[in-house]
């Protein structure tokens, strides 16, 4: 395959006819959550709803989530591309259309969806396409999946107003943050779940822009 051919991977999500084929059966991670000790694998509380952030790096990422009140549980995996039951190496290609993706679990009585989206909006450069900083390649792409309407308008007004309070703060690049209703998730392997949290030493580069949330939102772990 060629140099160009490679590098174009890196920028373009493929279509379900070009995503590689993956595979029936899914490998879980058996585990228990590191930090919040239930296992990530047990079915959604009722009551309970679902949200997916891609914002690069998904070390950095969760441990943004996984110490908010309301949060029930978190875990890394893949979600908005093509490929059933991917693994890591095959998302690292580009060729899946997947994302490395956080996945949420949250009580909407305890902590709005608002809060966690301003935990996502300030954690990350929402205006860099395809990459976060150094890491490079559609599975670095800023993206929100949530799994009802309501959710989604939220989510979008969200966007706008993180999008004016850029503007305000300077910046000139848009944001390119893509929302959709799809929480099809696929965890990713063991190893990955909490890595910060249960590798010493570990370490994420994933950064934000420096610009808070507008909406008198105050999260927790705004420094994580």
């Amino acid at each position: 395959m060629s140099f160009m051919r490679l590098l174009s991977q890196k920028f373009t999500v493929p279509s379900a006819a070009e995503a590689l084929p993956g595979r029936e059966v899914p490998t879980l991670p058996e585990i228990d959550h590191a930090v919040l000790g239930r296992p990530l694998t047990a079915p959604v509380p009722s009551g309970m709803r679902t949200v997916l952030f891609g914002m690069g790096c998904y070390w950095g990422a969760e441990r943004r989530f996984w110490n908010l009140p309301g949060v029930h549980l978190t875990a890394v995996g893949y979600a908005g591309g093509h490929t059933p039951n991917p693994t890591g190496n095959e998302v690292s290609t580009g060729r899946t259309g997947h994302a490395e993706m956080v996945r949420v679990i949250y009580d909407p009585q305890t902590i709005p969806l608002q809060r966690l989206l301003a935990v996502f909006w300030e954690g990350h450069d929402p205006t860099q396409g395809m990459r976060q900083g150094d890491d490079i390649g559609t599975q670095f792409r800023s993206l929100i999946l949530v799994e009802q309407e309501d959710d989604r308008e939220v989510a979008e007004a969200s966007r706008r107003d993180y999008a004016a309070a850029l503007v305000r703060a300077g910046h000139q690049a848009a944001i390119t943050t893509e929302i959709r209703l799809d929480t099809t998730f696929y965890f990713a392997e063991a190893y990955q779940q909490q890595h910060l949290a249960r590798v010493p030493g570990a370490t994420c580069g994933t950064r934000g822009c420096g610009v808070a949330f507008p909406a008198g939102v105050s999260p927790e772990n705004r420094d994580a």
